[in-house]
């Protein structure tokens, strides 16, 4: 017994050391990270303009776009805290506010990572791959913007984590907060209403093929716990929007449905987001899923991941990892597929989830490929601790490479090919009254000059007093609106000195 007990003690103590070394890291990344970026994501100024209308008129400010609240609320919140240091109503504020969020998320994100990999690959493979993944460009950078990334996945992660447990309890209650959580997820973003599928797949699966542990009377218990608590906390907003996903309009509470699309918010909604599927559309997409997964992963960790995955499923996955990890990638696969195939793209953002739940596998892949090295170069079949010991060297050795490319990819700042943006925003500011109406080629450069903007291409818009116009370097020779006032040239990037951003008065 005391013997069970020091080895327990010991255990939580080498938690909490890996847990404090990952935190400290992270932390230290995030906040440099946040102090130095040039320029937030274009997607942060509607999250940050959604949190302010929040504040003031929530019920108008939810029927007006299709971006789901909970990250704006989340803004909101920590701006009202950081508002009491920052000064509340200041750009400054708001963007603090945002990427603060982010990266709380993040960090609560991780705790529950580690512990999620202890569970299916142990301590030592968990923290290895949570470091990788915390030193990944796309996962730290995404950490420290105004972005949904990351609180989405802090709760798709703490949903799964969940789902793991209570499919060892077998409670009902425990299905019941995997809803919750699931819940406030779809708040942040809609897909994390996949954790209601893999939970419910799982409970039909013990429907029809019932175990000891779990009769077919408690699987519809823990059936219905988990539906409830996601309705609970995601059917009023659905309710009040009129849809299941109000972005794609599917799933219509026509009861419900009396807002006017004109009123929505359609920013990134093309004409051909609804084209049908074609086979060269579906390569296409299946082509760039591929990419991005290579590009989060730096390429240097694509192989230990196929390697780690497979040789993990043939010879050390359990029941539950079975069934929830595979559900978990296939899933998430259609879903971008589909998404590429009817709007056209794919970002490295919609991919980001799928690494975070497969990063575990990372760390087994360069275990494999460390202890080939040791046979190939000290001709050692790793029995002996000596043997054993070169293989770890090697392990350490490929960990340490991957680190410096990634290192060396977060030394610069966010953004700082567009710090032109951020020079044309302060002119804008100092140089205009706060009424003037902004024509601006990206919503960023009216958001930092706090003045009223319409986002255009080539035609003047009615009404507009300034009109900033992006010049690419072949094009100087001859630039746009010549009969009005060229009032200053910008160069958006300082180092190569190629477009430039052009401020006309509109006379």
């Amino acid at each position: 017994m005391v013997v069970g007990e020091d080895v327990e003690r010991l255990v939580r103590k080498h938690h909490l050391v890996h847990l404090a070394i990952l935190l400290i890291i992270i932390l230290g990344i995030g906040v440099y990270l946040i102090a130095t970026t040039v320029l937030i994501a274009k997607d942060g100024v509607a999250y940050i303009e959604y949190a302010k209308q929040l504040a003031v008129e929530p019920a108008k400010a939810m029927r007006g776009t299709y971006l789901h609240p909970g990250y704006s609320f989340l803004i909101y919140i920590v701006n009202k805290l950081v508002g009491q240091f920052y000064g509340g109503t200041s750009l400054g504020s708001w963007i603090i506010s945002a990427q603060s969020v982010s990266l709380l998320c993040k960090t609560i994100a991780t705790v529950v990572l580690y512990l999620i990999g202890s569970l299916l690959v142990g301590p030592r493979m968990s923290f290895w791959a949570v470091l990788i993944l915390t030193i990944l460009p796309d996962s730290a950078e995404y950490g420290s913007d105004a972005l949904t990334d990351w609180p989405h996945i802090m709760f798709l992660v703490t949903g799964f984590w969940l789902l793991l447990l209570s499919v060892k309890s077998s409670k009902w209650q425990a299905f019941g907060f995997v809803g919750i959580i699931a819940g406030l997820g779809y708040l942040v973003r809609p897909e994390c209403c996949q954790l209601v599928i893999y939970g419910g797949g799982w409970l039909l699966l013990r429907l029809v093929r019932p175990q000891r542990e779990m009769s077919r009377t408690r699987t519809v218990g823990c059936l219905i716990s988990l539906l409830a608590g996601f309705a609970i906390t995601a059917g009023p907003y659905m309710k009040f929007m009129g849809y299941v996903f109000p972005e794609h309009r599917i799933g219509s509470f026509a009861r419900f449905v009396d807002m006017a699309d004109s009123n929505i918010d359609k920013i990134g909604m093309t004409s051909e987001y609804f084209a049908g599927f074609v086979p060269i559309e579906l390569a296409k997409g299946i082509w760039k899923f591929s990419s991005n997964i290579h590009e989060s992963l730096i390429y240097y960790f694509v192989p230990a991941l196929l390697i780690g995955i497979y040789y993990h499923f043939q010879k050390q996955a359990r029941r539950e990892e079975k069934f929830f990890v595979p559900a978990f990638i296939l899933f998430n696969v259609v879903v971008l597929l589909w998404l590429y195939c009817k709007g056209g793209y794919i970002s490295r953002r919609h991919t980001l989830p799928l690494v975070a739940l497969t990063i575990f596998y990372v760390p087994i892949g360069l275990q494999l490929i460390s202890e080939w090295f040791a046979r190939l170069f000290f001709r050692t079949d790793a029995e002996t601790y000596w043997e054993k010991s070169k293989s770890q060297l090697c392990f350490l050795a490929l960990i340490v490479i991957g680190m410096a490319i990634c290192v060396h990819k977060l030394l610069e700042p966010m953004r700082t090919e567009k710090k032109g943006y951020r020079t044309a925003a302060k002119w804008l500011k100092e140089n205009t009254t706060e009424k003037a109406l902004i024509a601006v080629p990206d919503r960023r450069i009216g958001f930092y000059a706090e003045r009223p903007m319409i986002v255009f291409d080539d035609r003047i818009p009615k009404g507009a007093k300034y009109i900033v116009k992006i010049v690419k370097d072949q094009d100087k020779s001859s630039t746009p609106y010549q009969s009005l006032h060229e009032e200053q040239s910008i160069y958006i990037n300082e180092r190569d000195k190629k477009d430039v951003l052009i401020i006309y008065k509109v006379m």
